[in-house]
Formats: structure tokens, C-alpha cells, sequence
């Protein structure tokens, strides 16, 4: 019981830290449980793809593709506050602008946004509306379940995988020294995992191609210019992944 109890704190935790959903107050609060929520960002991310999928699949039989898919993916950034975007749009400026390791890490925290991380956000989110629209909305409703929680999990992987930057402050998160467990990678994983079972494999795996090629090239160029990683650019990895599997994915449609 004290177990169930556990991991009902860490999913409403993972929730109140990923979204804008209201969630159940915590009597008490440990930092370190944001670490440990980690195993379930993907399923946070599945529960925020599946209203997108809804609003995409609902609002496709009023409108044309276009605005459905804008449609849907405007819900997902009501539900997160633009959360992933925001570090998105900071990573692409601070890599993209910043000389040395602490102008970069500068960048990032300034609340400003920059013309790397205006054309970041054009770029991503267009890609990502004009992807949907090009597939029949069934299609691109799984697209979407699956697509969040992948990019939440590669967001996981990569706090176990690579270090937290030198002199990063963290914002909301502050991270432990060695990130989550392999076990809780391995749990966030299967949770990912499930929604590609409604997916050709075809599609699916082009699409974990094409997506872990993306994360990977951003995670070597933070860990290359600032020395690992941050909230931030967990954010944007988790928004390149996400893109990268919808293209990928929808690539042979």
C-alpha cells in the first residue's frame, strides 16, 4: 500500500511539473521526487497526446486538415503552458548565439526570446501541423499518443545519459547527481512503447530512426558547447524527438 501510495505522488508530481492540469495538493514534497517522477513523463505525455489526438480527430470533421492539425497542437501547448517550447526556443538561442559555456548557459536562462529561438518555434510547430494534416486524422490521432510519450521518454534517457551542464541553475528542476535509475528509464520506456503497437511497423521504425537521429545530434552539440544538459535542453530534445517521429513516420504514408 505505502508503494501504491508512492507512485501515485510521483505520477501527480510528473503531472503538476509537466502541465497545467490541476492535480490533487501533495501534503508533503520532496525535490528529489521530480527525478523519481521521471518513469512516468511518458504516460503525463500519452494523457496530453490523447486530448491533442481528440481535438484533432473532433475538429477534423468541422474543418479542413490544416486547422485541425493547428488545432491539436495548440491544445497541447494550453495543457503544458509551452513548457517544451520554452526550452526549445532557450536552447536554440543560447547554443545558437552564446561564445563561450557560461555566455550560452546565460542565454538560456534570460526569459527573453531571441531570433534562434523564434525560427526554432516556426520551424518545429510548422512542421509539426503541416505533418498531421498530410495523413488521415485516425492516423494522425495515434500519431500523436504515441509521438508525446516517446518524446517525454527520450527526454528521460537523455537525463541518464548525458551530464547536467557545468554551472547550469535549474529552474523548477534541480537534478540529483546521477539522474534517474536505469530501471526508471527502462519503465519510462514500456511506457512509451505501447502506443506503436497501432502503428505499421514500417512507420514506426522510420520514425525512431529519423527521431533518435534528431535528439542525438542535439544532445552531442549541448553536451559539446555547454557540457551536458538542462531543463532546457531536456525540452527541446523532447521537442525534436517528437517531430522527428512524426516525420518519420509519416514519411511512407
Amino acid at each position: 500500500m505505502d508503494w501504491a501510495r508512492q507512485q501515485l505522488r510521483l505520477l501527480i508530481c510528473a503531472t503538476q511539473f509537466l502541465t497545467r492540469v490541476p492535480t490533487p495538493a501533495l501534503k508533503t514534497f520532496d525535490p528529489d521526487w521530480i527525478t523519481r517522477s521521471a518513469r512516468y513523463f511518458p504516460l503525463v505525455g500519452q494523457g496530453v497526446g490523447a486530448v491533442c489526438a481528440l481535438v484533432l480527430w473532433s475538429s477534423s470533421r468541422i474543418w479542413n486538415p490544416t486547422i485541425a492539425a493547428l488545432l491539436a497542437v495548440g491544445a497541447g501547448l494550453l495543457i503544458t503552458g509551452a513548457f517544451h517550447e520554452d526550452g526549445l526556443a532557450d536552447t536554440a538561442d543560447g547554443l545558437g548565439g552564446g561564445q563561450t559555456v557560461e555566455r550560452r548557459l546565460e542565454i538560456m536562462k534570460d526569459s527573453r526570446i531571441g531570433t534562434y529561438g523564434v525560427c526554432a518555434l516556426v520551424v518545429v510547430l510548422g512542421l509539426k501541423v503541416f505533418t498531421l494534416a498530410s495523413v488521415a486524422p485516425p492516423r494522425g490521432a495515434t500519431l500523436l499518443l504515441a509521438a508525446h510519450g516517446l518524446g517525454r521518454a527520450a527526454a528521460v534517457l537523455a537525463m541518464r545519459l548525458t551530464p547536467y551542464a557545468p554551472d547550469g541553475v535549474a529552474g523548477k528542476w534541480k537534478p540529483v547527481p546521477r539522474g534517474p535509475h536505469w530501471g526508471e528509464v527502462a519503465i519510462a520506456a514500456l511506457i512509451a512503447a505501447w502506443p506503436l503497437v497501432l502503428l505499421p511497423s514500417s512507420a514506426t521504425l522510420v520514425g525512431l530512426a529519423v527521431a533518435g537521429l534528431l535528439a542525438l545530434l542535439l544532445s552531442w552539440r549541448a553536451r559539446r558547447l555547454i557540457g551536458g544538459h538542462t531543463g532546457d535542453v531536456l525540452g527541446a530534445i523532447k521537442q525534436v524527438f517528437e517531430l522527428g517521429f512524426l516525420l518519420g513516420a509519416t514519411a511512407l504514408s
